[in-house]
């Protein structure tokens, strides 16, 4: 079986650009409307407007038009809260983790994505590297508590990010509990307890 096409590897700008968004756009409605089993590449070049060759030779399957949206997403999402308080920092990563959840097109489009991963390694590749991205974003608010020595040395700035949203994720995924800011206080709460307790 031929190798699929890396996605992200052609330089932006110009026309290849603006194939590109209007690429990724077409992918991300087709995934908010009709979900990861309707992404067809014939489909989707016609939507974006550009020619199925194109396509086909620049992302080649699903797997990899999903990966390349992450991408994307990953290289947009927003900076890290810097309060000076890593109890309000943590507060605010919880705070858009569920802003995000409870967004309909965003939670329509997270689901998508996380099928997407499970039956695809390109994707799954691409989701894993957009949380990695966004952890390591966040994990600077624990980096600098404890340089302000309101952490043990030996926490783990990453997985203190990443005890953040994991409940967050749970109850959308699995549970259904309500997701609002009462909920990412505690979620945020839960991980610095953890942290200060030296487990996180």
């Amino acid at each position: 079986m031929p190798e699929a096409p890396r996605h992200g590897t052609v330089r932006p700008g110009g026309r290849t650009a603006r194939v590109r968004e209007a690429v990724l756009k077409a992918v991300g409605d087709t995934l908010v409307e009709k979900g990861f089993d309707a992404l067809d590449l014939a489909e989707i070049a016609r939507v974006a407007g550009v020619g199925k060759t194109t396509v086909y030779r620049r992302w080649g399957t699903p797997g990899a038009l999903a990966a390349d949206l992450l991408d994307d997403m990953a290289a947009q999402s927003l900076p890290r809260a810097r309060t000076g308080s890593v109890d309000a920092d943590l507060r605010e990563n919880a705070r858009l983790v569920v802003r995000t959840l409870t967004d309909l097109r965003q939670v329509r489009l997270f689901k998508a994505l996380i099928a997407a991963s499970l039956c695809d390694e390109h994707a799954a590749r691409a989701l894993h590297g957009f949380y990695a991205v966004r952890i390591d974003e966040w994990a600077g608010c624990v980096s600098d508590a404890i340089e302000r020595g309101e952490l043990p040395r030996r926490t783990d700035p990453r997985r203190v990010v990443a005890n953040v949203s994991a409940p967050l994720y749970y109850a959308l995924l699995n549970t259904g509990e309500r997701l609002d800011e009462a909920a990412a206080d505690r979620a945020a709460a839960a991980a610095l307890a953890a942290a200060r307790a030296g487990v996180g």
